[in-house]
């Protein structure tokens, strides 16, 4: 495995690699279960950077399997109880992986990423400028960059292959996708999630300010949640006690990142920009701040 003290780029065991994404290695264990790897790598927009950021991975499984766990009454998901040992019998390997892994149930992906906005931030913001609208859902006039949304909204978007991009659609696009009833439950699954894990989130002083969900449906077609789950990779989170809405609020996630790359001179295709120690550091607190606030015992100052 090409690991480094404790980073993890790119992880290699022997059981079938079924893919390679963005983040995660992901293995066959049989026909009805996969073994998910956390990698350290880091993606900002789409593009796959060529440094990790140390004990990221540890931190997205443990954020995740924090939330899969809260959101049981809501939805079920892809996790197993199987242990590790039953699957990777050498303690070298174990060790490597860390709390980096998930051993889950293997179920259907559904082709659509359910993306969550309550707050006016990124690709909403630059679509508001232009058209007064979110993805085709109308908002009110005026608001400000970072503004609060009156409430929140469903924005779904195509899954992009490693290296392309996410496509926003339209909930009609959704529906022709997954058709009608599926994607409901989707929507509906989606905002109730994330308004209570929004609701949490803020007691701990932590802002979702967007997510996104993915989920799967079993032989049954029961729709499970999957992948990862209000993570700092799949969510903005902001700081409650920094908030003004007017700019891009600092953040407990890879908008850090995205910030910093946003001032290179770079066209946002691979391959990625090296980058400096600093931010490397900085972007590894700020995963370990988010985890600490949202799952460990946090008391707000």
């Amino acid at each position: 495995m090409n690991k480094t003290s404790n980073t993890l780029f790119e992880s290699s065991l022997n059981l079938k690699l079924l893919n390679r994404g963005k983040v995660r290695d992901i293995y066959e264990v049989d026909e009805d279960h996969l073994l998910i790897v956390t990698t350290d790598r880091l993606s900002a927009f789409d593009v796959v950077l060529p440094q990790p950021i140390p004990g990221k991975g540890e931190v997205l499984t443990r954020v995740a399997n924090f939330w899969f766990n809260r959101s049981r009454h809501i939805v079920p998901n892809h996790l197993t109880d199987i242990p590790l040992e039953k699957i990777v019998t050498d303690p070298v390997q174990r060790e490597i992986l860390g709390d980096r892994w998930m051993l889950v149930e293997r179920l259907k992906p559904l082709p659509v990423e359910a993306i969550v906005r309550g707050y006016l931030i990124g690709s909403g913001w630059k679509d508001y400028q232009q058209s007064g609208s979110v993805c085709g859902i109308p908002l009110p006039e005026g608001l400000q960059q970072a503004a609060k949304l009156p409430q929140p909204i469903f924005t779904p978007s195509t899954k992009a292959e490693v290296g392309g991009h996410d496509v926003n659609i339209s909930f009609e696009q959704a529906e022709a996708l997954l058709g009608k009833d599926v994607a409901s439950q989707v929507r509906d699954l989606s905002l109730e999630i994330y308004n209570q894990a929004a609701d949490y989130a803020q007691e701990r002083g932590i802002i979702i300010a967007d997510t996104k969900f993915e989920f799967g449906v079993d032989g049954e077609g029961t729709i499970h949640l999957i992948d990862e789950v209000l993570t700092p990779d799949s969510s903005r989170f902001w700081p409650a006690s920094s908030y003004r809405p007017g700019c891009s609020p600092p953040s407990f996630d890879k908008q850090f990142v995205r910030d910093y790359l946003e001032t290179l001179d770079w066209d946002k295709t691979p391959p990625g920009p090296e980058l400096p120690q600093e931010i490397i550091v900085k972007t590894a607190e700020k995963y370990q701040e988010a985890e600490k606030r949202l799952t460990g015992n946090w008391e707000k100052q």
